[in-house]
C-alpha cells in the first residue's frame, strides 16, 4: 500500500511539474507574440509614413521648383515644341 501511495505521489509531482513547465512556456510564447504584434504595428506606422513621404517628394510643384531652381530648366516656348506622328516613330532614323 505504501508503494502505491508513493507511486501516486510521484505521478502527481510529475503532473504538477509538467503543468508548471507548460504554463511557463505558454507565458514566454505569449510575450513573444505580443512583441511581434507590437513590431508589426510599428512597421505599419512606418509604412504609412514612408508612403506619405514618397507622395510629398513626388509632388508636381516640388519637382517643378527643383527643375527650375537647381537644374535651371524652363518650359519650352511654343515655337520650340515639335509634334511627331506615330507613323514617323516606326521609320528608321537613317534612310539608305
Amino acid at each position: 500500500m505504501a508503494k502505491a501511495h508513493l507511486l501516486f505521489l510521484l505521478i502527481v509531482i510529475i503532473c504538477a511539474l509538467s503543468v508548471v513547465t507548460s504554463q511557463n512556456k505558454a507565458r514566454k510564447l505569449f510575450a513573444e507574440l505580443q512583441k511581434e504584434r507590437d513590431r508589426a504595428q510599428q512597421m505599419e506606422v512606418e509604412w504609412g509614413q514612408l508612403q506619405l513621404e514618397q507622395s510629398t517628394w513626388a509632388m508636381p510643384a516640388r519637382v517643378e521648383k527643383i527643375a527650375t531652381d537647381k537644374l535651371q530648366m524652363q518650359l519650352p516656348k511654343s515655337q520650340q515644341i515639335q509634334f511627331i506622328r506615330a507613323e514617323e516613330l516606326n521609320k528608321p532614323l537613317v534612310q539608305p
